[in-house]
């Protein structure tokens, strides 16, 4: 309630009421007028011409009810608004008004009732402001706000959620619930690291995250988390620090997303990488392995030839026969080098049989011992049901063997080795070559020093040694026997606890050839050779191994002038290299030697060739470097078989013979 002002003057002989009167029309972002007891206004300030568009000539005199829309007046509001004013001596509301152009604003409205002395009342002071603007401005936070809601509650593919200063749940969005498995009322005013791993928690990686987001603005990392069923995730993790007006911090905002599917492929494309540059990196060493191999076995044919010859000119002298010996030795693991190199690339060229596993590590379990000395105990552990293997048991003692000698010098001060071999169906899953079906595992565990995580995906390289003798080519060997065998190998190892290399091999089908059932031929001696080789050097080893057969041998040194040889004589054995200069080949020259020549028996020879797995199927084929039994046991099984097929061919003419009418 107010009282009218008085009139008493001042020194610059301006009443109360007039100066009053200055300081409501000075005002003019507010309506300020007055109403007589029953509404009438009564007179009208600059501002609210400027709000509500009337002159005070227009306007003065009328009722206050004209404000209003039609639905607050006939509804009766200008009227319980004075009598609230009238009966309360103040009235404040909100609400649209109405303009002198029919338009419409939000205004704030204050009336208070005014009274003399007496208490008697003389009208009203009405003020009214234009809060449109900031109405609308609330509106449209608040919409804002109410999308934001509806943005969060429908984002499903992300869990947003608020925490506090100490890290509680105060908010959870329905991606949270999907992601993490709680409801809102089963995680709200728990402590955000129940989502973290034990070990990250006993770590204190909870409390760091929120440090860094207090101190450096934001956190973000990815790693595991725990879902409301133990299960985990990888999830990336933004943490961002909210701040009131004031700068004082209110809690966290945190934004967790599931990518463990990106993880996976992300490591799969690695992986597929990696595979393909190893590809890549084998294919490149074959094709160097293949190339040297020719040569380098030529070189090793020369010399494991004319040893036998020289070993038989210094048998009185001591001396020459121990140098005799020893360049011996030097060839052999040329030899085997050179197997090695061929083994990791996949080129060597294997002989598989059937192999009953139980029987033929129990065969070998003396050499192995032996290889490995009292320090280390050997234990084997063979599935009573293991399935036979198809692999070339040569190769596979040889692996077992190189194995045995890694796991010996893992454990200098000595311990234990463990051989196993057991059944297993893979899936594409279970290994990187996505094999699957039934194979055998045949598994070498020590109790070494075990082998660092950056060494140990190198360990299959050729030429990677960590010794200081060796030449790094045992595993991989083993490397290249599982591959070429058609399956793989893995390695686990723990520092302080041991190496674990697993061999998978197929399993065998019904039926195949059984180990053993080969049996070596006879020694051949005496006949003719057609010799064509066109290494002069070769030529002149493999020449002095057939004449300690008791062969007559003619030479020569390509494919026509092997087909004129055979144009003037006849002979009982042709020997060929398959790699060799001009328009036909060794293989090309067997051939027509069938078709023109089929009385005569061809043996076929190479270094290295990739023909030759195609000419096993037609011939014999006879590997650089070879000694003269070696020789001498094709020379026999080709024979053997040349009498064979020459034997068939005869019954078969006398059954075309006697066919005839």
């Amino acid at each position: 309630m107010l009282l009218v002002p008085g009139t008493a003057g001042d020194p610059r002989g301006l009443s109360d009421a007039e100066r009053f009167q200055l300081l409501v029309d000075a005002v003019q972002d507010y309506a300020i007028y007055m109403l007589d007891p029953t509404g009438i206004v009564t007179n009208w300030n600059v501002g609210a011409q400027r709000l509500k568009g009337y002159r005070a000539d227009e306007i003065v005199g009328q009722h206050f009810s004209r404000f209003y829309t039609k639905e607050d007046r006939a509804d009766g509001l200008p009227l319980r608004v004075l009598e609230t004013a009238r009966r309360e001596g103040r009235f404040e509301a909100e609400g649209w008004r109405v303009r002198k152009d029919g338009t419409r604003f939000w205004a704030s409205v204050a009336i208070s009732a005014i009274r003399n002395a007496q208490g008697e009342l003389l009208g009203f002071a009405k003020v009214t402001r234009d809060i449109t603007e900031r109405v609308a401005a609330q509106q449209a936070l608040r919409e804002s706000e109410r999308q934001l809601r509806l943005l969060i509650r429908g984002v499903v593919d992300y869990a947003l959620f608020m925490i506090d200063p100490n890290g509680i749940v105060t908010s959870w969005n329905s991606g949270a619930e999907r992601i993490k498995g709680y409801s809102a009322n089963e995680i709200i005013g728990q402590h955000f690291s129940k989502f973290y791993t034990a070990a990250e928690r006993a770590d204190g990686v909870p409390a760091r995250a929120l440090y860094t987001a207090l101190h450096e603005g934001r956190y973000e990392a990815e790693g595991w988390r725990v879902r409301k069923d133990g299960s985990l995730f990888w999830a990336n993790v933004v943490i961002d620090p909210i701040r009131d007006e004031d700068g004082k911090l209110t809690g966290f905002a945190k934004i967790t997303r599931d990518i463990t599917d990106k993880r996976n492929a992300q490591i799969a494309l690695e992986q597929a990488h990696a595979q393909r540059a190893r590809a890549q990196k084998m294919e490149a060493l074959g094709q160097l392995t293949g190339g040297v191999a020719h040569d380098f076995n030529n070189l090793l044919m020369v010399v494991s030839g004319y040893i036998h010859t020289l070993k038989q000119l210094v048998v009185d002298n001591p001396k020459g026969l121990r140098a005799a010996q020893a360049i011996e030795l030097a060839a052999q693991r040329g030899q085997s080098l050179t197997r090695q190199l061929l083994s990791f690339a996949r080129r060597q060229p294997l002989r598989p049989v059937t192999v009953d596993l139980a029987s033929r590590i129990d065969s070998i379990r003396p050499m192995l011992a032996a290889s490995v000395g009292h320090s280390v105990r050997i234990g084997i552990s063979v599935s009573a049901d293991a399935w036979p293997v198809r692999v070339d048991a040569n190769e596979l003692d040889l692996a077992l063997l190189n194995l045995m000698l890694n796991a010996r010098d893992a454990m200098p001060d000595g311990g234990a080795i463990t051989i196993t071999a057991e059944n297993v169906q893979l899936r594409g899953t279970d290994n990187p070559q996505k094999l699957t079906g039934d194979f055998v595992a045949i598994a070498v565990a020590d109790t070494g020093r075990g082998i660092p995580p950056d060494i140990i995906e190198k360990v299959f390289d050729p030429f990677f040694t960590t010794k200081q003798q060796g030449n790094g080519l045992g595993l991989s060997q083993v490397h290249g026997l599982a591959h070429q065998s058609g399956g793989t190998v893995t390695i686990e190892s723990e520092l302080g606890v041991g190496t674990r290399v697993t061999l998978y091999f197929p399993r065998a089908t019904v039926g195949t050839e059984q180990e053993g059932e080969r049996k070596a031929p006879a020694v051949a001696i005496g006949g003719t050779v057609l010799l064509v080789e066109d290494n002069p050097d070769v030529a002149g080893a493999t020449l002095a191994l057939l004449e300690q057969l008791g062969y007559e041998v003619t030479t020569a040194s390509d494919a026509q002038m092997a087909l004129g040889e055979l144009k003037r004589r006849e002979f009982d054995l042709i020997i060929t290299d398959i790699v060799m200069a001009g328009a036909v080949d060794g293989l090309g020259l067997a051939r027509i030697v069938r078709q023109q020549h089929g009385g005569t028996p061809v043996i076929l020879v190479t270094g290295y060739s990739d023909a030759a797995g195609a000419a096993e199927k037609e011939f014999i084929v006879l590997r650089k470097p070879y000694q003269v039994a070696e020789l001498s046991r094709a020379i026999a099984k080709t024979m053997a078989n040349h009498r064979t097929t020459a034997a068939n061919s005869l019954v078969q003419l006398r059954d075309g013979k006697r066919r005839k009418p």
